[in-house]
């Protein structure tokens, strides 16, 4: 097992650029199986996730190249397979994107149910009510959706949830359906705004991606987009400058979309940070008081997002009083709390709430991170505790964090790895 050994404490300090997004890239990426034509993606961060998505492009039949670090190139034009199978798609839950282009394409496909972090139940079910309201014919047998569709239908489809997956899923299905379908209780997030927008170059008309209501008028074959530039990830941006502020230094993130970061940026503000936001930048200034205890509910964009709780929960282990943190998406995903524990944080969780009393101080254990996001965040706790803090789990930290320990070494962070 991977692991990061972290000396602290330490206050970081220095400039870092932020990655793309990987979890606008990972829909476009499968939204690029509708099109005949080789596309190039830049702004693509080398992460886990995107090389399981290029793995099971190429089992597809997708010609795949790095033109660049993180130029991508992806002809779909080869494209002979419509089975996405078990060994590719239960690393990854993005891998269900698939599913919808692979139905506009062949009018049949068969996918495995995906897998992903493990903290708690993120059903698919919504994605599968849609395709069905489309046209869609959908069979469960031994674990894969076998699904046809020999009349696609434009449709009016109220989300139970404001379901980022299911939202760009059936946007993106949509697109090659004649006709409106009407998409309600949208999810608002930046990675939609970003794979509708990718779908706009290509023809397609969309409006209302970023509000409650998206409108879908498809078209009969996507444009020949050459190419498109992901956004920047807004959760990896966040990650430095919130380590930035609870280490009391001086980060700055460029390359980096301020707007998508305001919910996080108002959140350290509360905490008494000092922020500077230019058009592409943020900087956190060295905090004087110590972090200042806060009341969050993690809440669909534009409220604060599910994928910077964890690291605002290892922040508000060292603040002053009693903080509450509120999961209104993922009412379990507290894991990193219980590690956190070791380190010597206060914290009783609730389910869905956990409960933190700030400490003067951690000091330095072997944790280990059970998804993604809790990875980081018990990286972060490592960073202001006390001695040497061992994180096992990297794998997990691998699927979104491209360079996670160059960058944070760049900023003046004690960290060596396994490997």
């Amino acid at each position: 097992m991977k692991y990061f050994k972290i000396e602290g404490p330490v206050k970081l300090k220095g400039e870092v650029s932020a990655q793309g997004a990987k979890n606008a890239v990972l829909p476009i990426m499968s939204a690029i199986i509708l099109y005949d034509t080789p596309v190039l993606l830049s702004n693509v961060p080398q992460v886990v996730d995107v090389f399981t998505m290029i793995e099971l492009l190429k089992i597809l039949g997708t010609k795949v190249e790095w033109k660049g670090k993180n130029d991508l190139l992806l002809d779909p034009s080869t494209i002979n397979r419509y089975t996405a199978p078990y060994e590719i798609v239960n690393q990854m839950r993005a891998s269900i994107y698939v599913l919808g282009p692979l139905l506009m394409k062949f009018g049949k496909a068969a996918v495995s149910f995906p897998g992903g972090c493990a903290f708690g139940p993120r059903p698919i079910d919504y994605h599968l009510h849609g395709l069905t309201l489309l046209g869609a014919n959908l069979e469960i047998d031994r674990g894969y959706i076998n699904a046809s569709m020999k009349s696609p239908t434009p449709a009016e489809i109220t989300l139970n949830f404001k379901s980022v997956g299911t939202t760009i899923h059936l946007m993106t299905t949509a697109s090659l359906i004649e006709g409106e379908t009407t998409l309600i209780n949208c999810a608002q997030e930046p990675e939609v705004v970003a794979t509708a927008d990718f779908l706009i170059k290509s023809g397609v008309k969309i409006e209302g991606a970023g509000t409650n209501v998206i409108k879908v008028k498809g078209v009969r074959k996507l444009n020949n987009l050459t190419e498109y530039k992901i956004i920047p990830d807004r959760i990896e941006a966040g990650t430095y400058i919130t380590a930035g502020f609870m280490t009391g230094g001086e980060v700055m993130v460029t390359g980096c979309s301020p707007i998508h970061l305001e919910p996080v940026i108002a959140k350290l503000k509360e905490a008494g940070a000092s922020v500077e936001r230019g058009n592409d930048y943020v900087l956190v200034k060295p905090r004087e008081n110590k972090i200042k205890s806060l009341q969050i509910e993690t809440q669909p964009f534009p409220g604060f997002p599910t994928d910077m709780q964890p690291q605002f929960m290892s922040m508000l282990s060292v603040a002053e009083g009693l903080s509450i943190i509120k999961e209104g998406i993922y009412p379990n995903r507290f894991a990193h709390a219980f590690e956190l524990q070791r380190l010597g944080a206060k914290i009783k969780v609730i389910e869905p709430t956990a409960f933190i009393e700030g400490v003067e101080k951690l000091t330095g254990a072997e944790v280990a991170g059970q998804d993604l996001r809790g990875s980081a965040a018990l990286i972060l706790a490592g960073l202001v505790a006390e001695g040497i803090t061992t994180v096992f789990g990297i794998e997990h930290l691998e699927r979104g964090y491209e360079n996670f320990q160059e960058k944070l070494q760049s900023l003046g962070a004690k960290i060596q790895s396994s490997s």
